[in-house]
């Protein structure tokens, strides 16, 4: 790599800027959500979900490590978890994003002043953590296994790009140069052989080697990659795949283990792939990931099927009661499928970013921006309860929104990601430009030829199909404009300026000299439909989803209605209601047994078939406490 000049990035920021591929990202600068479904969960993410965090780690003593580990307090004086300094890290990210998308002046101040608070505890020859190393810690580096400090300095190094692509070069930039030198002189060729039991540093190294041109990163985090699956952590008790320990990453077939850690270290790989011009790695995590989307995938785009050890499961294994399907890890798979249609260009990876974020990461925040899921149930049958608003909870597997937890990673996580999403809606190719996500939002970028273009996208999506895009600026001259139809989406239109036309399925290119005021519609057929699964998931044999674009539906119940009970007529198609979907059903009694297996039970009467309203999977537990299925067992 060329030595670069760090500072702020012309389009006014990106979370990955790879220089080769498909696709190239357009940034904060070029496209700005302006109203509708995800502004609105912007504006909540930048007035109240930030502020929110930051009370917390101030008040649990988070952010204090940092001037404590100056002071040379140790173990006795150090608050939180191993790796909360991740989750300060997290949050100066988001805050930077949250620069770039308003130019707030507050938030840049406390950027600022968070900086210098980090800046406190780093040591003379760049390491930066402080669970380790202090009077009465552990060493250095004595538990890569467990420690999180590379996963830890990984997110160091992903804020400070953050920062740098909105705030210009500054010390933020420096600290993080200091920390990744410090990990390539103990890690790397001549040094410790050595990797992270918690990938994440091999993604944040590419990113600053894109940033700043320094060679030494990208040869790291390839270094990193390659080391791994050679079973060189400790044995955890859960396996090396819990690690992501067990296989070479080019010699896997499937995602597996922690979901984060493969995740992460999946966006690790194909970034390594990408600047080095190594294909076959490219190809074997594209195919890696393909597979683990067509046998270990919820319907919600959910990752992660096992509670005791946050990971995927078996092939087919996806039980609806007991998916984990962590906030972190839509997160992370939102990256790595927006990494891999970077480099191909193939557009159904962005229909996996639209299913994730309808369905995971809208659903995780509540609508005051101040609680969140941890995990993703897709069946809840003990009725949540409210949690208190001032205690944080201890138990982070499952339940209700909680305004806190032990561990907090899924708050920050998603903040950085809402902050930055208007990075992950529009790209150019190598003659135009291509929309893979529809919001209300105003796009203002160059052509690749260096023609000035702004288009205005405004839609009711995802309530209503209609999207409209309008040229409001051109320098003239014909340019392709690429709209993403859905998988689902059979019997799309598409209206051009010169005409009306059938879109299937995938990429449509318009081929058009447009002028201002030139308009595309494209409009998707948002009917509720029944969605059925593989035959292979035991766990919801027998039953039904509903879905209506890309959003998937459930059924609540806030009194004393048994969903156990609950029988779908899949006969009757469902219907739209006013914020909802109307299905046919009934509550059927199934009777008390001494012993729950036998020959087929003889049913009571069931009650006669009646609408059942359903209501977004997004919007569930927002109510009250409730029971809650997203599968439902046919009559």
């Amino acid at each position: 790599m060329t030595k670069a000049s760090p500072g702020t990035d012309p389009t006014g920021g990106r979370p990955v800027v790879p220089s080769r591929g498909a696709l190239r990202p357009l940034g904060l600068g070029e496209v700005r959500v302006v109203d509708g479904f995800w502004a609105t969960r912007q504006r909540v993410n930048g007035g109240a979900t930030l502020d929110h965090g930051r009370s917390w780690m101030d008040k649990l003593g988070w952010t204090g490590n940092f001037t404590a580990a100056r002071a040379g307090a140790g173990e006795v004086d150090r608050r939180g978890r191993e790796f909360s300094d991740s989750e300060v890290y997290k949050l100066v990210e988001a805050m930077s994003w949250e620069v770039g998308r308003t130019a707030s002046t507050d938030r840049d101040r406390e950027v600022a002043e968070l900086t210098e608070l980090i800046a406190l505890a780093q040591a003379p020859d760049g390491y930066l953590g402080t669970a380790f190393g202090g009077p009465g810690q552990r060493p250095r580096h004595s538990d890569l296994a467990s420690g999180h400090e590379l996963y830890c300095t990984g997110h160091l190094l992903q804020a400070a790009v953050a920062r740098t692509r909105t705030g210009g070069a500054g010390p933020l930039l420096d600290i993080a140069r200091r920390a990744a030198d410090h990990v390539c002189d103990t890690f790397g060729p001549d040094g410790t052989w050595g990797i992270c039991g918690h990938p994440n540093i091999e993604p944040a190294l590419v990113e600053l080697a894109r940033l700043t041109g320094e060679q030494r990163y990208l040869d790291q985090a390839g270094l990193f990659v390659r080391r791994r699956g050679h079973r060189s952590l400790p044995q955890h008790h859960f396996g090396w795949s819990y690690y992501s320990d067990d296989v070479p990453v080019r010699q896997a077939t499937v995602l597996r283990g922690h979901a984060v850690r493969a995740l992460y270290l999946a966006c690790g790989a194909v970034d390594v792939a990408v600047e080095t011009g190594d294909d076959d790695l490219l190809a074997a995590v594209a195919a890696q990931f393909d597979r683990t989307l067509a046998r270990r995938t919820h319907l919600t785009g959910g990752m992660g099927s096992r509670h005791m050890d946050e990971a995927f499961g078996d092939d087919f294994v996806l039980p609806p009661d007991r998916s984990y399907s962590e906030t972190c890890a839509g997160v992370a798979a939102v990256m790595l499928a927006w990494r891999l249609l970077l480099a191909t260009g193939v557009s159904r990876y962005a229909d996996v970013i639209e299913r994730i974020l309808y369905n995971v990461v809208a659903t995780a925040v509540s609508d005051d921006g101040r609680a969140f899921f941890y995990a993703n149930t897709l069946h809840q049958r003990v009725r949540t309860v409210d949690v208190p608003t001032d205690e944080q909870q201890l138990g982070f597997g499952g339940g209700p929104r909680a305004p806190w937890f032990e561990v907090s990673c899924c708050l920050p996580n998603v903040a950085r990601l809402i902050a930055s999403l208007s990075a992950y809606l529009v790209t150019a190719d190598d003659e135009g430009l291509r929309i893979h996500q529809y919001v209300d939002a105003d796009v203002d970028t160059r052509l690749p030829d260096g023609r000035r273009v702004a288009l205005r996208m405004r839609t009711g999506y995802p309530d209503d199909g209609a999207v409209t895009v309008r040229v409001t600026a051109t320098d003239g001259g014909g340019f392709p404009l690429t709209l993403r139809v859905p998988e689902w989406a059979t019997g799309a239109v598409l209206v051009t300026p010169t005409g009306r036309r059938p879109a299937p399925p995938g990429p449509v290119t318009v081929r058009h000299a447009f002028a201002v005021g030139d308009e595309v519609r494209l409009e998707l057929p948002l009917r509720p439909r029944f969605t059925h699964p593989d035959p292979r998931v035991d766990a919801v044999r027998g039953c039904v989803a509903v879905e209506r674009g890309p959003v998937v539906y459930c059924a609540e119940a806030l009194a004393d209605e048994d969903l156990d009970t609950l029988r779908v007529d899949p006969g009757s198609l469902p219907v739209d209601v006013d914020g909802g979907v109307l299905v046919r059903a009934r509550f059927t009694a199934l009777g008390e047994r001494a012993w729950p297996y036998g020959p087929t039970p003889r049913r009571a009467p069931g009650a006669p078939l009646a609408g059942l309203r359903l209501l977004p999977y997004h919007r569930w537990a927002r109510r009250g406490p409730a029971t809650m299925r997203v599968w439902l067992p046919v009559t």
